[in-house]
């Protein structure tokens, strides 16, 4: 088994489903002491014995694989995953998990659960021997409180956990509220997993946008079939889950999302009462952003082409790639009415977000 996820990677680029890239290759040992430690502690098939069938180590085996935007780190975790057999796992995205663990917590709490987070943790544990989350990030202060010993108790409890990321350990959470009550939870990833820099010479994401067309109009059904194109092979035609981003004890969602991939239509975005905050968490969460159905804007909908505002310039200061379906042209989506002016910086960065050097 000592060379069997490196020699998968291996048949993989022979077969040319995959291109070769030598920190891929590099990083797939990494994943092997999982792999052995999950296939040791298999459940006895007499029943379990605890909490897994096995005795309980210190800390169950982690890894944090973090990297740029395109680098495969989400690929890599899924070859993984994939190939860890019949143990009891789950692959979800980082800020949906979270969701479900704040739910657990509200209605542990309902029943006067003294340490809320406890029942909620240990019932994850008995579910699963293997987390795996993609694009871990941490924006809001409720996360940021409880992930830190949510992670302790489910590795205490013997769950492996694999988690990636496009920052370093020391840089989640960076700026927040409260940070310093943050540290020890970063302090335990550095000290309890093997935290690994992918540095992939290739931007697979931007190598599939290449040369492609991003922005389209009009809108309509052509348009819509266009982006759905572009949604399969930037996903794998995964059909997504409902993103839910907690922002200042409120939801702001994104209708679907996988792999760092999010998909919703304008009016789903900026038809709702969102702020800057809420844009700015869309766009730590996603590295790209496809949005059906831009209208043509005016001051009868200045509320909305406000929103539209606010979300670019989150995208844009964030290299969030952005993909969209509109009634115009940037130049001429916003040409009259109050705000037209202003509008003219939007358009600038919509036609330079459209460049296939975005994002590097």
């Amino acid at each position: 088994m000592s060379n069997a996820l490196t020699a998968l990677y291996d048949r993989k680029v022979e077969t040319g489903t995959l291109r070769p890239d030598p920190a891929q290759r590099a990083a797939m040992p990494l994943f092997q002491p999982l792999l052995e430690y999950l296939a040791q502690s298999a459940p006895k098939s007499g029943g379990l014995r605890g909490l897994f069938g096995r005795a309980k180590p210190a800390f169950a085996p982690g890894l944090y694989l973090w990297g740029g935007v395109g680098s495969g780190k989400s690929m890599l975790m899924d070859l993984f995953v994939d190939h860890a057999g019949d143990v009891p796992k789950r692959r979800v995205h980082f800020h949906a998990f979270m969701q479900e663990i704040h739910a657990g917590m509200h209605k542990a709490r309902q029943s006067n659960t003294e340490d809320a987070l406890a029942p909620v943790a240990d019932a994850v544990a008995a579910q699963v021997r293997l987390l795996a989350f993609d694009e871990m990030q941490i924006t809001d202060i409720t996360d940021a409180m409880v992930v830190g010993r949510l992670f302790e108790r489910l590795m205490a409890a013997g769950v492996a956990i694999v988690t990636t990321s496009n920052r370093p350990p020391d840089d989640l959470y960076k700026d927040g509220l409260n940070r310093a009550l943050f540290r020890p939870f970063i302090d335990m990833l550095n000290a309890q997993m093997t935290v690994h820099h992918l540095e992939a010479e290739t931007d697979y994401r931007q190598h599939r946008l290449a040369g492609a067309q991003v922005y389209f109009t009009p809108s309509g059904a052509q348009a819509r079939e266009s982006l759905g194109q572009l949604w399969d092979d930037l996903t794998g035609h995964d059909p997504g889950q409902e993103l839910r981003l907690r922002v200042k004890g409120r939801d702001v969602v994104v209708a679907k999302a996988h792999n760092g991939v999010g998909r919703a239509s304008f009016w789903e975005l900026c038809g709702q009462p969102l702020g800057a905050a809420d844009y700015l968490a869309i766009a730590e969460a996603l590295r790209v952003l496809i949005l059906d159905d831009i209208p043509q804007l005016s001051s009868g909908n200045y509320n909305q082409a406000k929103r539209f505002v606010t979300l670019i310039d989150a995208l844009y200061e964030g290299r969030v790639r952005f993909i969209a379906s509109a009634a115009a042209e940037p130049e001429k989506l916003y040409t009259e009415g109050a705000g037209s002016f202003e509008f003219e910086r939007t358009a600038s960065r919509l036609r330079e977000m459209q460049s296939a050097d975005w994002q590097t």
